[in-house]
């Protein structure tokens, strides 16, 4: 019976997900904001779905693997260039949202210990939002996604000092001694996971991994299998499975295989994430947080223009330009999944109403959408902004960074499947002075060709859009699959790109020819007709 329940509840998240999503697409509404909307149709407002023990594991592990993709996505060059910024700008942010967050609950009438819940709720951005919504613009490589994501880590850590805290407040066992104690902890346990991964990273996993990278299912299941070691590491170290997760991910983000990686875990973390979204719009009592409907705006306002204002005010002083501080300034205009964390133990604890978490997960509700709008519509606010001249008011502007402008190789030759015609090709078009961007499954055949190379498959579209075939010259598939080569020349033709793909087989051609193919190379019906040719010509075949 409770298997049954908890199909049902998982199919009715599922459904309603993906309904919403859809719809959303058509009023350009974030899919986050969607799920949770989702959420509250199918729990508050109808009473079809209640929250379980495996729907919230089944969260939990989308949490998991959308911070493993974090950590893939971070090299250590990239943690290096913004880690100042982060711990300066992410530690002022927690002082100032803290105090003032805390002034503000008491004097809305809200308890001593009420206001100091909600004043920490009020203090940290979402990761699991502003990442999202990033890699959907893709713009985490962007200087001001890095910055943003480093502050979010940041945040991170010091969430997980506070539900040591609050672990302990829970059982009236917290003094100035233990708060110190937990919070050293805290720091220890990071600290020498850190120096775990990055040590396996640079001496154990090399070997294995390029073993395993031979069969890209196979690489997948290790990648996987290692995020779920360290998960259980940090949870002997006293840690959270986010800090974890992004660990595991930041250790495998030192192998050449980390955007493969990436790009196969993805499908299978959007759908925990939506899992996790719309069960946070199920848990929602909206009766009581309209009761305080007043304080909500107050504090959601507070939310949305307190956080950026002195976001802005850090970063610019730290010699970012104005558009670098502007754009990480509205990614924290939310506020995060810790916060239900950290409120929901409050309540669990008896320290405060569970009110006071329903109120939170409005509050939640509101910045989250009002911030998705924001950073989907960075561009276009920024220019607003400075146009008003409000930014002025932050000090003289600094130096202006240029906007961000794609990684993306253009106007290049893509050649996939690296045997040897491949390699020949390439090998031929670089000679002529030529950009050729080479992609193949086994990192072997890549080796040797030193740049503008890409680890996957050709026929899934995000690797695609990674090699910008729309942007390319040409691709010519080396490959003799016949599926595989059909599916690129369906993609090229969508994209508007030459194609030129090998043939093995005269039976091929009708459909490549449907596709728009420009050139088909057919070396065994080559071979077939030459041989004809020779033999013909010696009497052995009549003319």
């Amino acid at each position: 019976m409770a298997d049954e329940f908890f199909l049902r509840s998982l199919g009715l998240i599922v459904m309603a997900g993906a309904f919403f999503s859809v719809a959303a697409g058509w009023i350009r509404m974030p899919t986050i904001v969607a799920y949770m909307l989702a959420g509250l149709v199918i729990g508050p407002l109808t009473g079809l779905v209640e929250i379980s023990h495996a729907l919230e594991l089944i969260s939990e592990i989308g949490i998991a693997l959308l911070l493993f993709i974090v950590g893939l996505e971070l090299s250590l060059d990239k943690v290096r260039d913004v880690g100042k910024v982060a711990v300066v700008a992410g530690i002022g942010q927690v002082v100032f949202t803290a105090v003032i967050g805390y002034g503000l609950c008491m004097l809305l009438g809200f308890s001593w210990i009420e206001s100091a819940f909600l004043a920490t709720a009020l203090t940290f951005s979402s990761t699991v939002v502003v990442v999202k919504l990033l890699d959907e613009k893709h713009e985490m490589d962007t200087l001001y996604g890095r910055i943003a994501v480093g502050i979010f880590l940041v945040q991170d850590l010091i969430a997980i000092v506070m539900l040591t805290f609050l672990a302990g407040l829970g059982t009236g066992s917290v003094d100035a001694s233990t708060a110190a104690t937990s919070m050293v902890k805290a720091f220890a346990g990071v600290a020498a996971l850190l120096v775990l991964v990055l040590g396996a990273a640079r001496w154990l996993l090399p070997g294995p991994f390029a073993w395993a990278a031979r069969s890209p299912e196979t690489n997948v299941i290790w990648s996987l299998s290692w995020c779920f070691l360290i998960v259980l590491a940090a949870e002997l170290f006293g840690l959270s499975l986010e800090i974890g997760a992004f660990l595991a991910g930041l250790s495998l983000a030192q192998l050449p295989y980390n955007n493969d990686l990436r790009r196969r875990v993805h499908p299978l973390m959007n759908f925990f994430i939506a899992v996790f979204f719309v069960s946070l719009g199920v848990k929602m009592e909206l009766s009581a947080a309209f009761a305080h409907s007043g304080a909500v705006l107050l504090l959601s306002l507070f939310v949305i223009i307190g956080n950026p204002v002195i976001f802005i005010w850090v970063i610019l002083r730290m010699g970012y330009g104005e558009r670098t501080s502007f754009f990480t300034a509205v990614t924290v205009a939310q506020i995060s999944e810790f916060s239900f964390i950290l409120v929901a133990m409050g309540v669990r604890a008896g320290l405060i109403a569970p009110s006071i978490l329903s109120i939170t997960a409005l509050v939640g509700l509101v910045t989250i959408t009002v911030s998705a709008y924001m950073i989907l519509y960075n561009a276009p606010l920024y220019r607003l902004v400075k146009v008003s001249g409000v930014l002025r008011l932050f000090g003289p502007p600094s130096v202006e960074e240029p906007p961000h402008t794609s990684q993306q190789p253009h106007g290049h030759f893509i050649v996939v499947g690296i045997n040897s015609l491949g390699r020949q090709l390439v090998h031929l078009l670089r000679a002529r002075g030529e950009r050729v961007l080479a992609i193949d499954t086994d990192p072997r055949k890549l080796s040797g060709l030193e740049r503008d190379v890409l680890l996957g498959d050709a026929g899934d579209p995000n690797v695609l859009a990674e090699a910008n075939v729309g942007g390319a010259r040409m691709l010519v598939s080396a490959l003799t699959i016949e599926e595989t080569n059909d599916l690129l020349a369906y993609r090229c033709r969508a994209a508007g790109t030459p194609c030129s793909v090998n043939v093995m087989d005269l039976s091929a051609t009708e459909n490549l020819l449907a596709m728009d193919v420009c050139f088909m190379l057919v070396p065994k019906v080559d071979g077939v007709s030459a041989q004809d040719a020779e033999l013909r010509k010696m009497g052995v075949i009549a003319p």
